[in-house]
């Protein structure tokens, strides 16, 4: 066999993917790129790794097996490149964060500065929504989470990053609560929140549209469709050029606060000791600099 590491590196993306468009937008190739690497890679066995039925890309079982066996060749590969570079006197490997979706208005700013000292080191980001979150925390799969609600059942240390302001907004001052609020998924901290500050108010009866990340909820307002609560994190800009408004209502804002999380006696590798210590001798600076917008509101 030939194959090389590139090969391996697509063949994952496609299984992780199921789909030749989306490897090809992820690894940022074009399209007939992926598939000349895709068949260089399969003409390699005897038995077809994926197939194609009615124009859809299927992972058959073998290809699923050798899947597994790619990522532990490419796994190690990290290692030996990870592993010369602390020869060599550098802070190297991989830092793996999950983010519940509104903290990437967050997270970036805590990280920049970190890899921009540290360039062997590897980020691994996923943003996804908290219940997600949570359950790679609970599987050992990351080295922290960013939350802004800790979880029930799970014993773990925590960072304070910063605070996590949630308002009512609409397209207008003017319009108070429309009859229409829109919501998170279920499973999202804001969800929650806004579930909680709802219930207490018996008699309304609303129309209620349910949106599956911040962006879109803030996308819909915009176009008014309805009024939702939202994190002040994430609509910053809105607010300065006037296109969102905050609704004063009592009780709000609500406050929680952004915070990274790990695993109570959590053994955490050499990158992780020193993002944390970073965080926790630069976080004022930080704060300083990117969130002291904060006070305007």
């Amino acid at each position: 066999m030939n194959y090389t590491i590139n090969q391996l590196n697509i063949f994952l993306k496609v299984v992780e993917t199921q789909s030749i468009t989306k490897a090809s937008e992820e690894l940022y190739m074009t399209q007939p790129a992926v598939s000349i690497q895709l068949k260089n890679f399969q003409d390699q066995f005897k038995f077809p790794l994926t197939e194609v039925i009615g124009r859809k890309l299927y992972i058959t079982d073998f290809g699923f097996e050798i899947a597994e066996l790619a990522g532990r060749i490419t796994e190690e590969m990290n290692q030996l490149k990870f592993r010369t570079k602390e020869y060599e006197g550098q802070l190297s490997g991989r830092l793996k964060i999950s983010s519940a979706s509104t903290g990437k208005y967050v997270i970036p700013f805590f990280l920049s500065e970190f890899l921009n000292r540290n360039h062997s080191v590897d980020l691994l980001l996923d943003v996804t929504n908290k219940s997600r979150v949570i359950e790679s925390l609970k599987n050992n799969e990351i080295d922290f989470a960013l939350v802004s609600i800790l979880p029930d059942d799970l014993e773990v240390e925590e960072e304070i990053l910063v605070e996590n302001k949630l308002y009512l907004v609409g397209g207008s001052e003017e319009n108070g609560l429309s009859e229409t609020l829109i919501y998170r998924e279920k499973g999202s901290a804001t969800r929650f929140e806004m579930e909680s500050y709802f219930k207490d108010m018996k008699g309304l009866k609303r129309k209620k549209i349910e949106l599956t990340s911040n962006e879109a909820v803030k996308q819909a307002v915009l176009a008014g469709l309805g009024n939702s609560i939202l994190p002040l994190i994430g609509i910053k800009n809105e607010l300065l050029n006037g296109s969102l408004r905050i609704i004063k209502k009592e009780g709000l804002p609500m406050e929680t606060k952004w915070r990274l999380i790990w695993l109570k006696n959590k053994k955490m590798s050499a990158v992780s000791q020193a993002y944390l210590q970073f965080l926790r001798s630069e976080k004022e600076q930080i704060l300083e600099k990117h969130f002291n917008w904060y006070s305007e509101f």
